[in-house]
């Protein structure tokens, strides 16, 4: 066998998934919950584990009313299973991605070839942003995935890809069905239903696409939407009117009209431009995105020729843009749900596009100047003290792990100057997998785990335990989900949302209880001024914020 040949068992739907696992795993189990939201979940899961509540997330002490609790279900039923939270807090995102993956490519092999849904798949799997996203604890890469099933099933019907090219039933509700669940992941994941409008108006313009309204059979559809997202909302109903507090009245309240339509109405933060997820469509979807200029004049040709393969995942694609751009409130991870039909519509296009010239030069150009800086940002790193690095430093006390840090960033930029130099101008889209592999196999298993006590408050909280001893206990005050995450021990708190100057005062209420045992652990922002710091211990930077650690002597003073 030569270099260049492939064994038999390796065929390129084997080399993809292959890297698919390798890129999107490396480094589960190999770091904690980092903010600003896998803290927060991983808390609501674990309180659903030890406390037996799995209706009614908690954080700390406090409903948890932001998001419905799908999710955090998933990571919870996850830990059940492996019985590793390191793990389990990630594993629902890492299925999540690997299952929109499936999706896409066996889309892409119905609708096409299989060839054609293996380069949709690796579209996709590419983009910074989905691999990003799906390597983190958030919600997104879940409602992403349901948003990704429902358009396949509801495609896999409207075009009538099966055997005998009829209205495929079982896949049209398949489409609702994962579009409630969606909903009740993240309310936004009833935008999938949005592909029933260019359908519905291609259908009446003669295209091919076959909605089948008229028949009887249409309205398991919308019946599948309400059982799935009955699975939480009539639990929760019901169990919330057993309720004698307020406190769950407001958390119906809160979730079901404040976190949504009110959310989308009237953002309240994240304020952003109307132009803002083009933005993030040509920077974040990168190098997918470089196939654009390209791109556009094909589909043109081809939606003249009237074919809806293009037609539906594209029209998607912009009207879930229009719907995102119209609320002021915005963040870059509400456009992702759009990344996976955009890659699909590209995917035919890539066999020819990758033949260009002009495609190459900007796929290897790209490559390049991600290898560059990183090789010379990590030299700098290592061999000097630039200013950036001081800042980062600084932020996150990272003073141990700073030139580990820098040797992993330039190993990263070598290994990509390595594959531009193997590969050559004509196999430039080669390098580019093979230094967005490297760059993500080395961020989960090198990088990830440097940052990690800094990132995830572990060593903060370790420092903590070490400092005041197996015997004393800890308040927190100001605290974020991470700090009662990666407490070594039971603490107490004083609420979450609960005004910082009221938490000070009632944690110097518990503390004048037992000064002689009691600590409390305060970021440096809500200390209060009667406090003593020449008694306190002042314990650094974690995620960007200053903590403290006061003794009962410090507080002597206070009242």
């Amino acid at each position: 066998m030569t270099f260049t040949q492939r064994p038999r068992w390796l065929s390129d739907t084997t080399l993809f998934w292959i890297l698919a696992i390798l890129v999107l795993g490396a480094g589960l189990g190999l770091r904690d919950p980092w903010p600003a939201d896998e803290p927060r979940f991983a808390l609501v899961a674990r309180h659903m584990v030890e406390s037996g509540d799995w209706m009614f997330p908690h954080r700390g002490s406090e409903l948890y009313s932001d998001k419905p609790p799908l999710f955090m279900w998933l990571q919870a039923a996850a830990y059940t299973v492996v019985r590793d939270w390191r793990v389990a807090f990630l594993l629902p995102s890492l299925l999540a991605a690997l299952g929109t993956l499936w999706c896409v490519v066996d889309l892409g092999r119905r609708l096409w070839t299989r060839r054609v849904g293996l380069y949709a798949g690796y579209a996709l799997l590419f983009a910074l942003q989905f691999t990003w996203q799906s390597k983190k604890a958030q919600i997104d890469p879940l409602v992403v995935f349901w948003i990704t099933l429902a358009n396949y099933g509801l495609l896999r019907h409207v075009l009538q890809v099966a055997r005998n090219q009829g209205p495929n039933w079982p896949m049209w509700m398949l489409g609702w069905t994962a579009a409630g669940f969606g909903t009740i992941s993240k309310g936004v994941g009833a935008i999938a239903l949005l592909m029933l409008i260019p359908a519905g108006i291609a259908s009446l313009r003669g295209w091919d696409v076959k909605v089948h309204a008229g028949r009887a059979k249409f309205w398991l559809g919308p019946l599948a939407f309400v059982l799935a997202a009955c699975v939480w909302l009539v639990p929760m109903l019901l169990a919330a009117a057993g309720q004698h507090g307020p406190e769950y009245r407001a958390y119906v309240d809160d979730i079901l009209l404040r976190q949504t339509a009110k959310r989308y109405g009237s953002s309240w933060d994240h304020g952003q431009p109307a132009w803002y997820f083009l933005e993030v469509v040509v920077t974040m979807w990168l190098p997918t995105m470089l196939a654009l200029p390209w791109a556009i004049p094909a589909w043109r040709r081809r939606l003249r020729r009237r074919d809806p393969r293009y037609l539906l995942p594209l029209a998607w694609w912009v009207l879930v843009l229009v719907f995102f751009s119209i609320p002021g409130g915005k963040r870059d991870m509400y456009i992702l749900p759009a990344l996976p039909m955009a890659a699909l519509a590209l995917g035919p296009l890539l066999p020819g596009l990758l033949r260009r010239v002009a495609v190459q030069r900007t796929l290897f150009a790209f490559t390049a100047v991600l290898a560059g800086v990183m090789l010379l940002g990590g030299l700098a790193m290592y061999f000097g003290d630039p200013g950036f690095e001081r800042r980062f430093v600084a932020e996150r006390s990272l003073e141990d792990v700073s030139t580990a840090l820098a040797a992993s960033v330039a190993a990263v930029g070598g290994w990509g100057v390595a594959c531009l130099l193997w590969a050559g101008r004509r196999r430039a889209v080669a390098a580019t997998i093979a230094t967005l592999t490297g760059l993500w196999v080395v961020f989960g298993l090198l990088m990830a785990p440097l940052l990690n006590d800094s990132s995830s408050a572990r060593g903060l909280m370790t420092e903590v335990g070490r400092r005041i001893g197996p015997e004393a206990e800890l308040g927190l005050v100001a605290w974020r989900e991470q700090n009662l995450l990666m407490a070594d021990r039971r603490v107490a708190e004083f609420g979450f949302k609960v005004d910082f100057d009221e938490q000070m005062r009632r944690g110097l209420a518990w503390q004048k209880q037992s000064p002689q045992t009691r600590w409390l652990l305060v970021q440096d922002v809500a200390l209060a001024p009667c406090v003593d710091k020449a008694h306190t211990q002042h314990l650094g930077n974690a995620n960007r914020r200053g903590w403290t650690l006061v003794p009962g002597s410090a507080t002597a003073g206070c009242r």
